[in-house]
């Protein structure tokens, strides 16, 4: 789908998401979580960030609804509300190197393995 296709709420919502996870510790906390539901304690054992700070960011990355937090417990576990963020960042990921290198067909190469990694890691796509 072409950008100037957006409405201008699609333009909207796409530049508040792209807008948080401009954020590299937000970033650092989606990419830690993975496709798995995880306490903050482990967050902030994976990232290095204190608590405090994991906390500040997982509250704005609820809000965007990019993750959601499940109670477990006397614990909450925050989980990634949808998978498929994990391969549209791979993508933007494999993109940028592209550019960056000049290298188009190992980089398709690269996004194509990705992806059969993702779809063999998540069985519901």
């Amino acid at each position: 789908m072409r950008i100037n296709s957006y409405s201008s709420s699609g333009v909207k919502r796409l530049a508040k998401a792209l807008k948080v996870l401009s954020e590299a510790n937000r970033l650092r906390i989606l990419l830690n979580l993975g496709i798995e539901c995880r306490p903050v304690t482990e967050i902030v054992k994976a990232t290095g960030l204190s608590q405090t700070n994991v906390s500040f960011h997982l509250r704005a990355l609820r809000e965007a609804g990019l993750v959601k937090p499940e109670r477990r417990g006397q614990y909450i576990y925050y989980c990634l509300h949808d998978s498929q963020l994990l391969g549209v960042l791979d993508d933007l990921s494999v993109w940028l190197e592209t550019r960056a290198a000049g290298a188009p067909q190992a980089a398709r190469a690269k996004r194509q393995s990705a992806r059969a990694r993702q779809a063999n890691s998540n069985p519901e796509a």
